[in-house]
């Protein structure tokens, strides 16, 4: 063999992990989901990934971190586009984490997502994630089912998820991170600014929806928030209208938004939960071209620190959906770490 070519090889060896990871797919048909206004089906697909070491230690049970997707992503996007399960296994592999379980699961609605909450409308996500998959998972491999060895975290939208199912169950998960979390609060624009209203009010299914990517965004929050099953089709009271060409706002169903969607607002009632976590951490980079999502996390922090809640956050320079999920993004170098440090292996 020439000696470049054994050299090259000889690379190649290194660079790969001394083991691998796999991958199973299941699906979980949910009661939490069933006799949803929309119809939207409740069993849903689960992909987990298994460390090397659940296969050669058979008697070894596993902490296990559940990653919630963004927007229009289902169970499979993180392993199939984004390339989690190599990442998983070098980060292993170098011990920059121990062994762990990642579950994902498909939250996706034709607005875009769940927002992991329970409605009405799109049905109890909040239900599915905390209680239904944590049994399902619990039941089918060997975990360290107690929460400090059960973690939660996610991107932008599953961001926000994973703040919000951690700070109402700290009995099920013992610690979370969140990538770029949105929806934490007030930004620089209203609200009521971003949908196309009109657009809105002459929908006549999503698919006349989406041509705006706001207005999809906005439906898949007001579903969740403002959910009205007897509004078909978009099912949701809206907190704002068009009435002769201007646009007004309804002051109670915009309080009732805004309460129960920002996480700022909820963290009164649920910082004696947060502060039981093991550990909270989220980021978000400064080069977000919607300055809504920077404002609204500073503005988060203060509150968490009104509340004495302990957490850590990083403000990073990169932009929207900048998740560098290779050795250098923030998966590797910040989140798994923070995992590794908090849960109990």
């Amino acid at each position: 063999m020439p000696l470049l070519a054994w050299f090259a090889c000889l690379l190649a060896l290194i660079a790969t992990p001394a083991f691998a990871g796999t991958l199973e797919h299941g699906r979980i048909d949910a009661a939490s989901l069933r006799g949803n206004a929309a119809g939207l089906p409740s069993a849903r697909s689960v992909t987990v990934y298994l460390p090397d070491g659940y296969a050669t230690a058979p008697a070894k049970r596993f902490p296990v971190l559940y990653y919630l997707t963004n927007f229009f992503e289902d169970d499979r996007a993180p392993w199939a586009n984004n390339g989690a399960q190599a990442l998983l296994d070098r980060a292993i592999a170098g011990k920059v984490i121990g062994d762990v379980i990642v579950v994902t699961v498909d939250c996706t609605t034709p607005a875009g997502g769940s927002w992991y909450v329970n409605s009405p409308v799109t049905g109890n996500w909040e239900d599915l994630v905390s209680r239904e998959l944590v049994a399902w998972v619990d039941g089918r491999y060997r975990t360290l089912a107690t929460p400090n060895s059960r973690g939660i975290a996610g991107d932008r939208m599953g961001g926000h998820g994973a703040i919000r199912l951690a700070m109402r169950h700290p009995e099920v998960f013992g610690a979370v991170y969140a990538l770029h979390p949105i929806g934490a609060g007030p930004g620089l624009q209203t609200m009521f600014s971003r949908p196309n209203w009109q657009l809105l009010q002459d929908a006549k299914a999503f698919e006349d929806l989406r041509s705006d990517g706001f207005s999809l965004v906005f439906t898949s929050i007001f579903q969740a928030h403002l959910p009205n099953a007897a509004r078909a089709p978009l099912f949701f009271d809206p907190p704002a209208r068009l009435v002769g060409g201007r646009l007004e706002v309804d002051p109670a169903l915009t309080e009732k938004l805004n309460a129960s969607f920002f996480l700022e607002r909820q963290v009164p009632a649920h910082a004696a939960n947060l502060k039981r976590l093991r550990g909270f951490m989220f980021d978000w980079g400064r080069g977000d071209t919607n300055p809504d999502h920077i404002v609204s996390l500073q503005a988060f922090t203060r509150t968490l620190d009104a509340f004495g809640v302990p957490y850590e956050a990083e403000e990073y320079r990169g932009g929207w959906g900048d998740r560098h999920l290779g050795e250098d993004g923030r998966i590797y170098t910040e989140m798994l770490p923070f995992f590794a440090r908090t849960l109990v292996f």
